[in-house]
């Protein structure tokens, strides 16, 4: 072997070892994260074009090596730390998964409330949760649609309050797409207005549209609701409504000492009730009692009323 053989060899070495303590180093930097991230669904190139629009500095040779390491995993993920090096950040992209915990909001259920529960079962902030709400809708009240949620734990008070928003948005505009062949938002709201009162005052989803025409049937009267559960709202969603609460409370609730309806809704909603107050039952009820039973007695006269009201009270 003559010396240019061997010079050529030794340059040669000498260029792949500088290349791959490179490619060391730039494995061995250093990245930052979040503890959970999410990672679309779709190509590497796609993937790693979301991650830089979320400023996590990566480019075209990290879509060379996931395309070596392999494809990296969809939905939201745990990296498990919010320092790691890029190769084992790359490396985690394609096998780490989030853990996933449900959280279930019921039918009639306050935000408020909602908040206390997200806070306790997801170990998050209560007065983050709170102002990322007022943030991130106007509504201060309905904005959310009753369902189990799976949300990574580990997420920031930020995104979860995002994406129980945008969820709860997209299953309200694909109802009102259903129903009404658009989505009006003041429109929308001022049904779920309705339908917090139903959804309150309801023994059942069966009892639900003729709830709804009482409350109609007031209305075009120019009658006050006068209904208990316009009270159960914000804090108050599991209290007693007595008589002193009644007479003192002076919020727009207060279905006893304003008309019409209040000017939010009182809870978060089921489509159940929803649907009652876009399609009310026809009757000329104007009142309703709770029997010994659970269930509501109707009536169309006062007198009828009072004597449901004995009968219950007894």
């Amino acid at each position: 072997m003559n010396d240019k053989t061997l010079i050529s060899i030794k340059w040669i070495f000498e260029i792949v070892l500088i290349i791959m303590l490179s490619f060391m180093y730039y494995l061995n930097k250093p990245i930052k994260s979040p503890q959970v991230i999410y990672i679309p669904t779709g190509s590497i190139n796609k993937i790693i074009t979301h991650l830089n629009d979320k400023n996590f500095n990566v480019g075209k040779l990290d879509s060379l090596i996931l395309r070596v390491i392999g494809s990296p995993q969809s939905g939201w993920i745990n990296v498990g730390a919010t320092l790691s090096t890029r190769g084992d950040f790359l490396y985690k992209l394609t096998t780490a998964k989030a853990a996933l915990q449900n959280v279930t909001l019921i039918p009639g259920e306050t935000t408020y409330i909602f908040l206390d529960q997200l806070s306790e079962e997801l170990n998050l902030q209560r007065d983050i949760l709170q102002k990322e709400y007022e943030l991130q809708t106007k509504h201060i009240e309905g904005a959310f649609v009753p369902n189990t949620y799976s949300l990574p734990m580990g997420i920031t008070e930020k995104m979860a309050i995002k994406i129980l928003l945008n969820e709860s948005l997209s299953q309200m505009k694909s109802l009102s797409m259903k129903i009404f062949g658009t989505y009006n938002e003041k429109k929308w709201f001022h049904f779920v207005t309705i339908a917090s009162i139903i959804q309150k005052e309801s023994a059942n989803i069966k009892e639900m549209p003729l709830v709804s025409s009482v409350i109609y049937n007031r209305l075009k009267k120019g009658m006050k609701l006068q209904m208990d559960g316009t009270l159960n709202y914000g804090q108050y969603s599991h209290v007693r409504v007595t008589p002193k609460m009644i007479k003192e409370d002076r919020s727009m609730y207060n279905t006893y000492l304003h008309n019409g309806i209040p000017a939010a809704p009182v809870c978060n909603v089921s489509f159940d009730a929803i649907k009652a107050a876009i399609f009310p039952a026809q009757s000329d009820f104007l009142y309703f009692m709770k029997s010994k039973s659970g269930e509501h007695t109707f009536s169309r006269n006062y007198s009828t009323h009072l004597t449901n009201i004995k009968r219950a009270t007894k």
